[in-house]
């Protein structure tokens, strides 16, 4: 704070207040008085030994304040001088104090307040020592002493816990009771040297000042020691209690490194948790534990395999088996740090429910901890009012109504009482309060180790299992059929494209299962990329791109694990789009796996709910390793393809060219055959481009492949050779051709803007008159393109 424009009104009220109060009865103490001419040089020494003394500061831990010796002299000088002397003493004391003695500069608005305060509770220690009462029953004066420093203790420490609390909005009781009680016997001990000042000062005068500073400075040294020595306790306690703080943080990273879901969701508990504690009236040590273990109830999900942790879907028995240790764990966990706070019992008790049913131990009721009864209950609510792999949030309010029908039940009724009044409330603090948090770098690449010592698992094949429902006959059957269709996309003369072969798949397999939509992802750069997708929600899922470990399908694949009777819901959840829905109510999904991996996953969805059975299951992963080759050897097709593929023009390149005539010629010669092959080049391209731009040549070029590609018969080939050369292989005549050269012809002529004009020349070499082989006929057939670029016309071979 630098100014008093800084202060809450309140505390800028009660600063005036007292400054205010302070300076009347300092003028009321001070007039009249007759003790600068009395006693003028019992004043100065009095006035000087409180100067002197107020350098004897003890600095409070815990808060920035000093408890100086000057009091003392101020007590004496009340008991030997009088009210204005005292007054005087501790006006003058009190500012050298702030100023001379200060190490570092202290602030107007500060100083002004303790100087004009310390008049306070001067006058009520005055009246304290005026008391009838004690000049009827107090003939030593010792009791009215001590009665008169417990007033000067208290409403000085008072008017500074005030100010301290009303500045930073904390409770002044609060703030007098732990920072300036403790002080109290401090004062007693000094009314007791302030007794014997005034004895000794009854008896040999001034001097006893003199005689009084050594125990003066013993009181100060051996309290600032004793103060030093319980700080150093407190900071080694507060040392204990960080360490224990950054051990349940450290922890809480450990979760959120499993499962970022789960940290977002133990935040928001910890908000709630805490502010029901504290309604319910928790002790401090309660307080410390519930906010330990709203942190810390899910650490022992460390031990549940992460497949079970993310699954997008409903847990089978075997799984909830599993899921069922972690409060156990967690407890096992936690009993070795030895937490100074009940931690431990709450989160082994956090899945206990009211009524008994509840696990591990099946505790009833009021056995259950405090903590974990209310844990239960906000981690139920806010469970539901979250996303989750397995389905979307429910709105606040019903997810409160859910946990008002299970009081009594699940959870204590009293907790759930007070969470249905203030739930509003605390949602909204809950939100306000997402502040930074720290990122594990759990999604980095590691550059460095390629392989383990061991070397890398070899991927079995899945067995499925023998259950009992569909016939091993119909799935052999599928298997057959799948069988046939791997071969299919096996065969290099016969190869389908991808977009076929998973038309095919997906044809197939609906005459064994029922499905209303299905989709077949490929894994593309970590990404799912729907390939094929029919049925129900064509349009959304066709647009998704799942990355690997999100959604339905994508935990599919990130764990190479089926899954049954999941929520297609969460399929563009990665989105966050609230606009991305579907109606589709469950799911049948298996990986589709090659020797390098997972590379795909098969997604069948139904309208129904939970409408998949086992046996689906096991007819899926049945066919599943036949539909995955199937896919493997489309990829391979598709790539291959790709690759003897003009990405400009969509023509075969030169690397399809040149085998593809090979065989032709081969062909030809076997069942004497005649074909022919025309070698184009198109005029006033290079000057187009270089004048013009990319775009412009990119715009030419794809003019002369779509005049090439019409019209033309099933068993030609119209290539790119390279740069603006362009190959046809064809049976047609030379007249056809001719027409073909004066069609391209007219569409160069209708493009506008270029001042060389663009055209085609082209050279004809015939099968087998011109040459043996594709390279004597692709010779012969430039070499008359070259010559018909000079005399710019067609020449052709009869």
């Amino acid at each position: 704070m630098t100014s008093v424009t800084d202060m809450s009104p309140p505390a800028r009220a009660y600063w005036f207040s007292i400054i205010t109060c302070g300076f009347l009865c300092f003028i009321f103490s001070v007039l009249n008085s007759t003790v600068w001419r009395d006693s003028a040089i019992r004043f100065s020494i009095y006035l000087i030994t409180a100067i002197l003394v107020s350098g004897l500061k003890i600095r409070l831990p815990g808060i920035l304040g000093t408890l100086s010796m000057n009091y003392i002299v101020i007590i004496a000088a009340l008991l030997n001088l009088d009210l204005a002397a005292g007054m005087v003493v501790a006006v003058t004391s009190t500012l050298a104090q702030c100023i001379i003695h200060a190490v570092t500069r202290p602030k107007w608005f500060r100083v002004l307040f303790s100087t004009a305060g310390v008049p306070l509770p001067v006058i009520a220690a005055w009246f304290v020592l005026r008391l009838p009462f004690f000049a009827r029953f107090d003939s030593t004066g010792g009791v009215a002493m001590l009665s008169a420093c417990v007033a000067y203790f208290v409403v000085n420490s008072t008017i500074v816990a005030g100010i301290i609390g009303l500045t930073n909005g904390t409770n002044v009781y609060e703030v007098w009771r732990s920072s300036y009680l403790w002080t109290g016997p401090h004062y007693l001990v000094g009314g007791c040297i302030a007794e014997a000042i005034h004895y000794l000062d009854t008896h040999i005068g001034s001097a006893a000042l003199l005689v009084a500073i050594p125990p003066l400075y013993l009181v100060y040294r051996s309290y600032n020691l004793y103060l030093r020595r319980m700080e150093e306790q407190q900071q080694h306690t507060s040392q204990m209690a960080q360490l224990h703080l950054r051990t349940v943080e450290t922890l809480a990273l450990a979760i959120d490194a499993k499962d970022v879901t789960t940290a977002a969701h133990l935040r928001r508990v910890q908000i709630y948790a805490l502010e029901l504690g504290r309604e319910l009236g928790l002790s401090p040590l309660e307080m410390q534990a519930l906010e330990a273990a709203a942190l810390l109830h899910d650490v022992g999900k460390l031990a549940v395999p992460e497949y079970i942790i993310s699954k997008p879907g409903k847990l089978t028995p075997e799984e909830f088996e599993k899921m069922k240790v972690h409060p156990v764990v967690g407890a096992e966990l936690l009993a070795r740090v030895d937490f100074p706070y009940p931690v431990v019992p709450i989160v082994r008790s956090h899945h206990e429910k009211f009524d008994g049913t509840g696990y591990p131990d099946g505790l009833v009721g009021e056995q259950i901890p405090i903590g974990a009864r209310i844990l239960a209950a906000i981690d139920c609510l806010d469970a539901l009012a979250s996303d989750r792999q397995y389905r979307k949030a429910l709105p606040i309010e019903e997810a409160m109504d859910y946990v008002t029908r299970e009081a009594g039940k699940s959870f204590d009724p009293h907790v759930v009482a007070i969470l249905r009044r203030r739930y509003r409330e605390l949602e909204t603090k809950a939100k306000a309060a997402t502040g930074e948090t720290v990122k594990l770098s759990s999604n980095v690449k590691v550059e460095r180790g390629l392989a383990p010592a061991a070397g890398f698992a070899q991927l079995p094949e899945p067995v499925p299992s023998r259950r009992s429902g569909i016939s091993g006959i119909a799935v052999s059957a599928a298997r057959r059929e799948f069988q046939r269709l791997v071969e299919t996309t096996g065969d290099a003369g016969g190869a389908l494209s991808l977009d076929e072969t998973l038309a095919l798949v997906a044809a197939r397999l609906s005459r064994m299962l029922e499905y209303d939509s299905i989709a077949i992802y490929v894994v593309q750069n970590g990404k799912l990329v729907p390939r094929f997708v029919k049925g129900e929600g064509y349009r959304l899922f066709s647009s998704l791109e799942i990355p690997l470990g999100q959604g339905l399908s994508g935990w599919v694949a990130e764990n190479d694990s089926p899954i049954v009777n999941g929520n297609p819901a969460v399929e563009p959840g990665y989105l966050n789009d609230p606009s991305k829905v579907t109606t589709l109510r469950s799911a049948l999904a298996a990986p589709l796996r090659s020797a390098q991996g997972v590379i795909g996953v098969l997604t069948l969805y139904r309208l129904r709910a939970d409408a998949f059975a086992e046996d689906d299951l096991r007819l899926l992963l049945a066919i599943a390793p036949k539909a995955a080759m199937s896919l493997r050897n489309a990829m391979r097709f598709e790539s291959a393809a790709a690759a003897q593929k003009d990405e400009l023009t969509g023509l075969p390149n030169a690397r399809y060219l040149f085998p593809y005539l090979e065989r032709e010629v081969s062909g030809a010669g076997q069942h004497g055959d005649s074909f022919r092959i025309a070698v184009m080049d198109i005029d006033g391209f290079k000057a187009a481009n270089d004048r013009y731009g990319r775009l412009a040549g990119n715009r030419i070029l794809q003019i002369v492949a779509m005049g090439l590609r019409r019209d033309r018969r099933a068993d030609d080939l119209v290539a790119r050779l390279g740069g603006d050369e362009f190959v046809l292989v064809t049976v047609a005549q030379s007249a056809e051709l001719q027409e073909t050269m004066d069609g391209i012809g007219r569409m160069l002529s209708e493009l506008t803007g270029y001042e060389t004009p663009i055209s085609l020349s082209a050279g004809l070499a015939a099968y087998p008159e011109d040459g043996p082989d594709a390279e004597a006929l692709l010779e012969k057939a430039e070499n008359r393109m070259s010559e018909a670029k000079h005399r710019k016309r067609f020449l052709h071979v009869a």
